[in-house]
């Protein structure tokens, strides 16, 4: 079987890792072209390209797939099947129809739920106690398909974005090479389509997604703390400069009072108010109040510095009747 895989990030250089091992022949990756990163603009290969070069694969790096020449290169090979990976373009119907099996996509959510370009973070900031891995035939729409397989992944009350997006790469290549092994069998997959009453969309994450509204509840901060970790990550502000909290815990009744928190004064009962019970005694601690409930922010990293803990924060900085965001 003559196969075409179309990936970019990490999370499809894991899926490629996985059907690399299955018996077919992958003759040719397309990824996105290598984009300038970081502050000296290196032009940087993606992740996908990476391994394909260590697997001595032909890689392909059109600006735009629907392009003639692009579209005669994949012709070229003559593929049997394509399969995608959070390639980052969307396919024509001139190119779904060249493999005569199709062109199936691997989609990091339980379809209809969480269709467009970040699935895994807003499962998270949703409070979402599972997610999965989608494989699902390609259409021209944005993630629109039939479904053909999946597999669920539950959402531990621990996970980050990068946790979750580590067990749904796993799942995600478990996932394939399911497929492709049921394709060279000879077996029957069964098309499934969506239910479009239940249809989510999952939007591409922005910088400004970060900013904490200290109106919200306490648990809603906390999952948006996880949710978008390590991007942007949840940040206020302090003094002007920007907090950017990178781990938070959400206090219940059991751990309000076994942290010696007393009724918060007038002041304090302000949203994003640092509580001044935590400030004091030999381990101090960082309670925030929110719209909903306190917050303990374990980890946190001042503008231009380090990140560090709340305890090894709080003995250089003094917060005593500081608002965050304020």
């Amino acid at each position: 079987m003559r196969v075409v895989y179309m990936g970019t990030p990490e999370i499809a250089a894991k899926v490629l890792e996985a059907v690399h091992e299955m018996p077919v022949e992958i003759v040719g990756v397309w990824t996105q072209p290598d984009k300038p990163v970081g502050r000296k603009q290196i032009l940087t290969p993606s992740p996908v390209k990476v391994l394909a070069a260590q697997y001595g694969i032909p890689v392909y790096q059109p600006e735009r797939i629907k392009r003639k020449a692009a579209v005669a290169e994949l012709k070229a090979l003559q593929p049997d099947l394509v399969l995608v990976t959070a390639y980052g373009q969307l396919l024509s119907e001139e190119i779904l129809r060249i493999p005569p099996l199709g062109c199936i996509n691997m989609h990091a959510s339980l379809l209809p739920k969480y269709r467009g370009a970040a699935p895994i973070q807003w499962a998270i900031v949703n409070g979402d106690q599972e997610t999965g891995v989608t494989a699902m035939m390609i259409d021209e729409g944005m993630d629109t398909g039939d479904m053909l397989l999946k597999r669920t992944v539950p959402i531990s009350p621990e996970d980050t974005a990068e946790t979750l997006y580590d067990k749904l790469a796993e799942e995600g290549g478990f996932l394939m090479q399911e497929v492709l092994d049921r394709l060279l069998k000879g077996e029957p997959l069964t098309a499934e389509k969506q239910n479009e009453a239940e249809a989510t969309y999952a939007p591409m994450i922005q910088k400004e997604d970060g900013i904490i509204d200290w109106k919200m509840g306490a648990r809603q901060i906390e999952q948006r703390v996880r949710g978008f970790y390590s991007w942007p990550c949840a940040f206020t502000s302090m003094n002007g400069q920007k907090l950017t909290v990178l781990q938070a815990k959400v206090l219940t009744e059991t751990d309000i009072l076994g942290s010696g928190l007393s009724a918060p004064t007038e002041a304090e009962t302000v949203p994003g108010a640092v509580l001044s019970a935590g400030l004091v005694g030999k381990h101090k601690k960082l309670f925030v109040q929110t719209g909903n409930g306190v917050l303990q922010i374990e980890k946190l990293q001042l503008q231009g510095k380090k990140a560090m803990d709340a305890e090894a924060f709080l003995r250089g900085v003094d917060l005593s009747g500081k608002v965050f965001g304020d």
